[in-house]
């Protein structure tokens, strides 16, 4: 069970200070300049709103607090230290970000593992752990949004959503560049140009450079500054037109690539029984007699239309994403050797096998699209309603080496081909029942398959697959949330909220590595294991005040969750393999 109470203190980007040495012609601070709680605007409901008025847990963080905190790791790994609730991690260096809100995620690093918190940018959701790779740059805000998201933001949301706003163009001109420099040549250099281009025409421009030299020896080798270091490259342009106060079409177009270093994996440096590393331990020295590599290239764009009536607005966002020759390379067991060679032909300690493996994406398209219409007519009743299809292709292959010969010759290729479809319609009605009181209601229904094969032509030790290994997996769901407001004073509003949320069901087809039985396949699973639908129901009863005369914004919230089916990854087993299962239930 997991079992978990929080209490969020300072919606972060919300307090803002004048210069305390500003006064009047009477040496006084005029009012409007003492320090004071700005008011912070959120999209959490797919609408612009004060976050004193969203029933829902929420943190958020500018583009000025972002670009400061993530000076010394410009990575989206840096949001653990700053916002509740939300971890972040990565067994593939800088690449594949694992996201746990309120304690749930998922800690399997297969290339085809979903998770329930969707990464969304610029309104386009993320749906492949590398796809969420991209660096962070050129930020407006972050908002991290805590609990299912199953009504307006769908699938793979039990557990939150954390979504991100890149800076779009404006009328104004404007434009910066920074740029650090540190330890080991790590660089980072990060700029923009945007504003008018003609009356209706308005463009922006902006870039990110990332890097650091190798800095960790091998002393199986005896290479010295063997590994470490990446190179990291980001771009973004974006033209937005204007020809009426009703009509804008924003369009986008960016991508990033990769080259280093993937994780370093380290044999034997704990101390048994303890959490202490092991005497001698070195952080800038490995043993490896596999090679390590990691690359990555992307290409995105998308395209937001929005026209305005009078009450009504209607707003389109196509998205598209891709991958190109995604690969990452390790000494998996951490060390050189392996105890059949016998003593001093293995090490650093026991290594009972050699592992050196690799993953890769020769190609990924997604495709997305959300049309929705919502009303702007009033403060007490609103409405929104919208449709969303997605569609993702991808193959994942995966390789092994032979680290005991000479040049480490590839000795297992197996890959996976997968394609996902998904189709949804959600509404929301936000309306006031009293002077003091307000409801929100919520639901979406969804539907979604996967179609999925493997296959294993060169194989490790096993015999050759003589056909696809093949899974089809559909499933459909009703989601649903209730909220209710009480504003008690014009600063302090209480709420409470009851929402559910759905996780597609997943496949996993780890085969270059499955037992060799009945012809090259497992008779259980096949190598290939399949987990059901996840479901959520939530309750949540929090507070948002502003205290202090106007100083202190101090947020409170409350939770608990009841999950059934939770999917997990179990790996070992009689056939030594990582298999999808699903949990009772998870509270």
């Amino acid at each position: 069970s997991i079992v978990v109470l929080t209490v969020v203190m300072a919606a972060f980007g919300g307090i803002s200070f004048a210069q305390d040495t500003a006064t009047d012609e009477e040496g006084e601070i005029p009012p409007e300049w003492e320090a004071m709680v700005g008011e912070i605007t959120v999209t959490a409901q797919k609408i612009e709103q004060d976050i004193q008025d969203v029933p829902l847990s929420v943190s958020t963080l500018s583009g000025e607090d972002l670009e400061i905190i993530s000076a010394g790791s410009p990575d989206v790994r840096i949001l653990s230290a700053r916002v509740p609730s939300l971890i972040l991690e990565s067994s593939f260096g800088k690449v594949f970000p694992r996201f746990y809100i309120r304690g749930l995620g998922n800690s399997d690093f297969d290339l085809n593992a979903s998770q329930p918190v969707s990464m969304v940018v610029d309104e386009v959701v993320l749906e492949n752990p590398m796809v969420k790779a991209q660096p962070l740059f050129d930020l407006d805000r972050v908002e991290v949004l805590r609990g299912p998201q199953g009504s307006l933001f769908g699938r793979n949301t039990p557990a939150g959503v954390v979504k991100f706003e890149t800076r779009k163009p404006t009328r104004e001109f404007d434009a910066f560049a920074r740029l650090s420099y540190g330890t080991y040549d790590t660089v980072d250099l990060s700029g923009a140009v945007g504003g008018p281009l003609g009356d209706y025409f308005s463009a922006r421009a902006s870039f990110l450079y990332q890097g650091r030299s190798d800095r960790v020896d091998n002393l199986y080798t005896g290479e010295n500054d063997a590994l470490g270091g990446y190179d990291n490259t980001a771009w973004r342009l974006q033209l937005l037109w204007e020809p009426s106060e009703r009509f804008d079409a924003l369009v986008n177009v960016h991508g990033w690539e990769i080259d280093g270093t993937a994780r370093l994996f380290r044999a034997n440096i704990i101390e048994p029984g303890t959490n202490n590393l092991v005497g001698g331990f070195e952080w800038d020295q490995v043993y490896f007699d596999g090679l390590n590599q990691q690359e990555a290239s992307s290409l995105g764009g998308l395209v937001r239309l929005e026209y305005k009536w009078e009450d009504v607005t209607l707003t389109s966002i196509t998205g598209y994403e891709s991958l190109d020759d995604m690969y990452s390379r390790g000494d998996i067991d951490g060390g050189f050797g392996q105890a059949s060679l016998g003593e001093g032909n293995y090490g650093p300690g026991f290594i009972p096998f050699y592992s050196e493996s690799a993953d890769g994406i020769p190609y990924l398209d997604q495709w997305t699209q959300e049309l929705r219409l919502h009303s702007t007519s009033g403060d007490t009743f609103n409405w929104l309603v919208g449709a969303f299809w997605f569609n993702e292709d991808v193959k994942i292959d995966s390789f092994s080496y032979d680290s005991l010969e000479e040049g480490n010759p590839l000795e297992g290729y197996a890959f996976q081909l997968q394609d996902s479809t998904s189709y949804a319609f959600f509404g929301s009605l936000d309306f006031q029942l009293a002077p003091q009181w307000n409801m929100v209601v919520g639901a979406r229904y969804s539907n979604d398959e996967r179609d999925f094969s493997a296959e294993r032509p060169f194989p490790v030790f096993q015999t050759p697959t003589e056909e696809p290994i093949t899974e089809f997996v559909e499933d459909d769901n009703v989601s649903w949330n209730v909220s209710l407001t009480y504003a008690a004073t014009p600063d302090l509003n209480i709420y409470g909220r009851v929402a559910t949320g759905y996780r597609a069901p997943s496949i996993q087809g780890r085969i270059l590595f499955c037992a060799d039985f009945e012809g090259g396949t497992n008779p259980a699973t096949n190598c290939v294991t399949t987990a059901e639908s996840e479901e959520i129901l939530s309750a949540e009863l929090g507070l948002r005040s502003i205290l202090a005369q106007n100083k202190l914004r101090l947020n409170l919230t409350g939770y608990y969750f009841e999950m059934d089916g939770q999917q997990l990854s179990a790996v070992g087993g009689e056939y030594n393999i990582a298999t999808l299962l699903n949990a009772d239930t998870t509270e």
